[in-house]
């Protein structure tokens, strides 16, 4: 659903429209990109998992990286869009630093004066649309505006080039010898952009990757859990599973059962072929 000139921006832009046999709380997880949840119908109600205080109800939802996941308190349904923006994208799109929102759970209001015109008034034009496919349409187009008016420079290409190959794993101490810069210095770099450290930064993208490959074993049944660690750069299953119970609060399995209550025991997929 992302146009190509939107690529290097979005990570993802989904439009949901899911019925659940009964209300029930949705795990917000940490990952290596900006999320801006835009629900319709209802506001979305949210929380960090760790600090009930912080709970709040909005028409939007933004946050930067975190290493905690939030709770989203919802109805039997819920319907909206999800949008996650790159390190690069945020910049180009909302003309802000990704850490400039590290750790915060905030609306666009908030930001207005920050954000180009394309993006301040989504949640209205969302209150008009007829279904989350149309929204999702609609801020497609918001964001092709968004990145013709911003001109905002991206990160420093040091600093770019450290986030890739971090995210691919590097050490830092490899990625700091690459760029030409001392760690404590890469490290500086690192969190002015992301509000994060680069271990930090290097946990969540081996995290994002986690999720993604586990996602696509639940419903295939292609991989197991096992075969989901080695891929995403873990040492064995443990590890995945302590980092996992870490960062979103559950075991993989625990959030398989919650995610997919179709899957009739997500556990099969833990054992070795």
């Amino acid at each position: 659903m992302v146009a190509p000139a939107l690529r290097p921006y979005v990570d993802s832009l989904s439009a949901y429209d899911v019925t659940t046999p009964s209300p029930g709380t949705h795990r917000g997880l940490p990952s290596s990109t900006l999320t801006l949840v835009l629900p319709l119908q209802e506001p979305v109600d949210v929380s960090w998992a760790d600090d009930p205080a912080s709970r709040r109800t909005e028409w939007s939802i933004i946050s930067g990286l975190h290493t905690a996941p939030a709770h989203i308190h919802h109805g039997r349904r819920q319907v909206g869009i999800q949008l996650q923006l790159t390190v690069l994208g945020t910049r180009a799109l909302t003309g802000l630093p990704i850490g400039a929102l590290a750790g915060q759970l905030c609306h666009l209001e908030e930001l207005s004066g920050d954000l180009p015109p394309a993006l301040r008034h989504l949640p209205e034009e969302l209150s008009a649309v007829a279904s989350a496919a149309d929204g999702a349409r609609l801020v497609s187009r918001r964001l092709m505006e968004a990145l013709a008016a911003t001109g905002a420079p991206g990160p420093r290409a040091e600093v770019g080039h450290a986030l890739a190959r971090l995210s691919g794993g590097s050490a830092v101490a490899t990625v700091a010898r690459e760029t030409g810069f001392s760690r404590r210095h890469l490290g500086t770099l690192v969190r002015a952009e992301c509000g994060v450290t680069p271990k930090q930064f290097q946990r969540l993208a081996r995290f994002q990757t986690s999720l993604r490959h586990w996602q696509r074993a639940i419903v295939t049944r292609s991989e197991t859990l096992a075969d989901v660690a080695a891929t995403s750069g873990y040492a064995d299953q443990a590890h995945l599973t302590r980092e996992w119970s870490a960062l979103a609060g559950c075991t993989p399995t625990q959030w398989a059962r919650e995610e997919f209550p179709f899957v009739q025991d997500p556990q099969v997929l833990t054992q070795s072929r």
